[in-house]
């Protein structure tokens, strides 16, 4: 509540004076200052070429079969090329070690999108360098990829190596780094392994994927040269594993402008072994979506429903990671988040007033009931160690604690989501600047969520950065299910 003493939740290694402040400076220009890597030692252009490049015939197959959204188009392409000498130049006769394609959101990063693409293609080839705005993953997927499957399968060894050693970059945000991880994870679903595992370039305004697994959290100063050094880096670093969460929403027909990443699905009974305190809708709707970094719902989503709501009327208010955070901190002033109340009576303005939570734990076939603590405003399922821009708002427990709440170590492919409550704009400010933790509530395997209307008809939500309004009525309810994907998508470490 607004009149509430601010205190740390828990211990915390890393809160207050120890780390120095750890605050708001360390992220940006440092990160993009040890990207320039001025003391790394000098990357030469054709050896790099040496090790990721694809056979001519090879990668004009993949471009041909993409083109005409045909594989076997592709194929006969290569068959023919092959009958010619496979493309002609001496390329051909040496298999690189880590054959890799880009995929780069030249919208992103400003004025760099464009030129990252042109510099991208002079390093690589252009038929390895895919701009999202002409070629989306799941073309790639679907005829690029099937086209290299199905010259191995006629015994082509080249590119049986090539399908098996393949490594994939993104150079973009969050949101594009996710759409090609769900492209590629329907190689799983597909069993056409092995899946490609993925690096980043980054290029958007939070970054917290590029973070977590080393890529840094910025476009670096001297983005030419290290361009290099994260290819580089991509053909021989370790892979990691990333655990995905698939969220299905069952709610009364509504024509609610959803995020891009929530599609419809076919009914299916989402309250099975829960105890619903509320009639079901006679006429429902089901849409599922998959995400990597974290859902949330309260306060914090319609800060950003707010944002992204004004960058999309005023696009030209919004032309940098700098321009966004001072929109950001506008609209957290202005919605509620510090001075005004959700609603008149400030008794109903927490979270618990329109939602229960159940969660399953690690290991265990049961839900279980948790309360929604009175002062939380904004609830965070969060899966990896970064967010908001390279905060740690779960913080860093010590091991008596971790024990004490049976807690475990949070990582990124540790089968758990961590919930934490955010109470007004000053908590959720101190959290944010890692003065103190967030309010910590539990680690499930799996959550369920039940969205109970009255005295609120709406609620805001958000799901890696796509803000909804979510509408919830008094007379039924609106459930919330949220499950790990089976599979773990690979990434590659750039530490």
């Amino acid at each position: 509540m607004a009149g509430e003493g601010v205190k740390s939740e828990m211990p915390n290694s890393r809160a207050g004076a120890e780390e120095g402040g750890t605050v708001a400076a360390r992220s940006s220009v440092s990160e993009s200052i040890r990207g320039c890597g001025i003391s790394g030692m000098r990357i030469d252009k054709e050896e790099l070429r040496r090790r990721i490049l694809m056979p001519a015939y090879l990668r004009l197959a993949m471009a041909s079969a993409i083109r005409a959204q045909d594989a076997d188009a592709g194929a006969e392409s290569a068959m023919k090329d092959g009958a010619e000498g496979r493309g002609g130049g001496p390329e051909v006769d040496e298999m690189p070690e880590a054959p890799m394609v880009v995929f780069v959101n030249s919208r992103s990063g400003g004025r760099h999108g464009p030129q990252l693409k042109l510099r991208l293609q002079e390093l690589i080839s252009e038929e390895q360098v895919f701009d999202l705005s002409v070629t989306q993953p799941p073309q790639f997927v679907r005829y690029g990829l099937t086209c290299l499957e199905n010259l191995a399968n006629l015994g082509d060894d080249c590119a049986k190596a090539v399908r098996e050693n393949l490594r994939v970059m993104v150079a973009g945000g969050d949101g594009t780094v996710g759409w090609v991880l769900g492209s590629l994870g329907e190689l799983f679903v597909q069993k056409r392994e092995p899946v490609p595992p993925t690096g980043i370039i980054p290029l958007g305004t939070g970054n917290d994927l590029s973070r977590s697994f080393g890529w840094g959290g910025s476009f670096p100063f001297a983005w030419r040269s290290a361009v290099k050094r994260s290819l580089l880096k991509a053909v021989s670093n370790p892979v990691q594993h990333l655990d995905s969460w698939h969220v299905t929403i069952m709610m009364q027909e509504t024509g609610l402008d959803l995020p891009y990443s929530l599609k419809p699905l076919q009914d299916y009974d989402l309250t099975q072994d829960v105890d619903i305190q509320r009639e079901l809708p006679e006429s429902v709707s089901c849409f599922g979506g998959v995400f990597y970094n974290y859902l949330s719902i309260g306060m914090d989503a319609q800060v950003a429903y707010g944002f992204h709501h004004l960058r999309n009327k005023k696009p030209y208010l919004a032309q940098g990671p700098i321009s966004n955070k001072l929109i950001y901190a506008g609209y957290g002033c202005t919605q509620g988040w510090f001075f005004t109340p959700c609603v008149k009576t400030p008794g109903l303005r927490g979270l618990k007033n329109i939602l229960a939570l159940y969660i399953k734990k690690v290991n265990s076939k049961e839900w279980e009931k948790i309360p929604v603590p009175s002062s939380v405003r904004a609830i965070v399922l969060l899966n990896l160690d970064s967010y908001g821009g390279g905060r740690h708002p779960w913080g860093r427990p010590m091991p008596e604690y971790l024990e004490k709440r049976n807690f475990f170590e949070d990582r990124a492919d540790d089968g758990m989501l961590e919930i934490f409550g955010l109470k007004q704009g000053w908590h959720a400010s101190f959290v944010m600047v890692e003065l103190i933790s967030a309010k910590h509530i539990a680690q499930a395997a799996a959550v369920k969520l039940e969205l109970r209307g009255g005295q609120w008809n709406k609620a805001y939500m958000q799901m890696d950065g796509e803000p909804w309004k979510q509408s919830i009525k008094r007379e039924c309810s609106t459930f919330v299910k949220i499950e790990r994907v089976a599979f773990q998508s690979r990434m590659i470490s750039g530490k």
